[in-house]
């Protein structure tokens, strides 16, 4: 099913009957990666999963959104289902995008899980300020030496052997839009956070390490974590039968 937000066609699902489940997926996902926990919940809960824009079968941005841009359109499809009340669970990009919101509407957002939650600037070695530094000079080379190529190709190939897992499958203004949202810090708005939240970490995460989990825990009031052994960052597929049983015992009244 497709829903018109600010000229943007949105891609979504809805299945089962109850209180209102959003499920929000990671940068570069979409709705099915996050069909296992809907398949899970569909026989107690009404369950939605939406494509955010610029993935899946949504429509791409047409300016350079960040964080705060991607929480005003999901509240908007929000009232558009005419939710009164939400429980929110967001895997990485879609934690971002569920801690504003839980931020912004504590009288909407009853209940949150983040699952291997983004949000926080990580902390910064010195391996990867020379990693940035070599990029930027790899870049400038690329910019000024070949010139007799042409310049869009030449840093379409750059970004293509040089950029990141994420940065790569990126194109156009979703790249932008990456750059933005990965270099905002959501952490002032944890203290704020009124919804019971329930924190699922893998243990061997290395996209949003375990510390990220363990800050959240600290400074969001009424939360608590729990760390999957033998899970990376999509921890709720590689302990999946662990996940629901955690999950399930969150969500009973």
């Amino acid at each position: 099913m497709k829903v018109n937000i600010d000229g943007l066609n949105i891609s979504y699902v809805c299945e089962g009957e109850g209180k209102n489940v959003l499920l929000l997926h990671g940068w570069g996902a979409n709705i099915t990666t996050m069909l296992p926990i809907l398949n899970h919940l569909k026989d107690r809960f009404k369950v939605y999963a939406i494509d955010l824009p610029g993935f899946g079968e949504s429509d791409k941005p047409k300016e350079i959104w960040g964080n705060f841009e991607y929480a005003d359109i999901v509240k908007k499809f929000i009232d558009k289902m005419e939710m009164k009340e939400v429980i929110l669970i967001g895997h990485s990009h879609g934690g971002r995008i569920s801690i504003i919101l839980s931020n912004r509407y504590p009288e909407l957002v009853k209940k949150m899980v983040l699952i291997d939650s983004a949000g926080l600037i990580p902390k910064r070695s010195m391996k990867y300020y020379l990693k940035v530094y070599s990029f930027k000079t790899l870049k400038f080379l690329y910019n000024t030496m070949l010139f007799w190529t042409n310049k869009e190709e030449r840093m379409e190939k750059f970004y293509k052997k040089f950029g990141s897992t994420d940065y790569r499958a990126a194109d156009g203004i979703m790249r932008k839009i990456m750059v933005k949202v990965i270099n905002q810090d959501l952490r002032p708005l944890l203290k704020g956070i009124k919804a019971s939240t329930l924190l699922v970490w893998g243990k061997d995460d290395t996209a949003t390490p375990v510390y990220m989990g363990k800050i959240m825990e600290k400074e969001i009031k009424d939360s608590g974590l729990v760390v999957l052994e033998n899970a990376g960052h999509y921890s709720y597929v590689d302990q999946y039968n662990r996940f629901k049983l955690i999950l399930d015992s969150f969500l009973k009244d």
